[in-house]
């Protein structure tokens, strides 16, 4: 099952990065494994499959821990501050970084063990109440503060695009995040790039692709629906 969802999703990928002009290379695809056995997320990872996401700390920390070393860990869910700890020296990328606190605190942690942690900024691009993430008014004057910190590369923006039936209805959104990404890098801010752009879920990726994705965030169309009844802390 998993090797042909994966066959299905390069294909749509494909066909995206050419209606997009976008270079293949620059396009990548996190496997999101939440509520996932590690038998079926292996499965994934014998098909090549190296980056993963994960939306609670306790799952990225306990997969960490049973998988090869040579996965690289997503965290893409809402981090709490008192959380950040356990996974500073496991995530590869941090891409729901929402507040300036949060990036004070990853910023602490990174220091005590010695490394630079990437990040993302998490933009709630729609504005929605259920949503994390700061306005698009707010994430400017938030990057030129978090830049700042030591032990911390801001290294582009993610958005959760609103849930539609229709994936063409979020493709303003994803142009505005793309936007967005031009006008910070126009800025020229010390220790901020926006190379990476993470945006786009199994139900509107093409048109994230199109409209600049560097990652794509897929989990029901490669595992099937997720179990919501185990795992729930976070």
């Amino acid at each position: 099952m998993i090797k042909d969802n994966l066959t299905v999703i390069e294909n749509r990928m494909r066909e995206a990065i050419r209606k997009g002009n976008r270079n293949a290379d620059e396009v990548h695809l996190i496997a999101v494994s939440k509520t996932k056995p590690v038998s079926l997320i292996m499965e994934a990872y014998e098909q090549g499959i190296r980056d993963f996401g994960e939306n609670k700390v306790q799952e990225l920390v306990s997969k960490y821990e049973e998988m090869p070393k040579d996965i690289r860990w997503h965290m893409i869910g809402h981090l709490q501050t008192n959380k950040v700890k356990y996974i500073v020296d496991k995530a590869y990328l941090i891409h729901s970084v929402d507040s300036v606190k949060l990036a004070k605190e990853i910023s602490k942690e990174a220091l005590k063990h010695q490394k630079t942690c990437n990040i993302l900024l998490e933009v709630n691009v729609a504005s929605e109440d259920s949503k994390f993430g700061f306005s698009c008014a707010d994430v400017c004057p938030a990057i030129e503060e978090i830049a700042k910190l030591p032990g911390i590369s801001v290294k582009g923006l993610m958005t959760v695009a609103p849930y539609v039936d229709d994936p063409e209805e979020n493709r303003a959104v994803f142009l505005k995040l793309k936007q967005l990404s031009v006008d910070i890098t126009k800025k020229n801010i010390d220790n901020v790039s926006m190379d990476i752009l993470s945006m786009g879920m199994s139900g509107d990726f093409e048109v994230a692709i199109e409209e600049g994705a560097n990652y794509i965030r897929v989990g029901t169309s490669i595992f099937g629906e997720r179990n919501y009844s185990i795992n729930k802390e976070s």
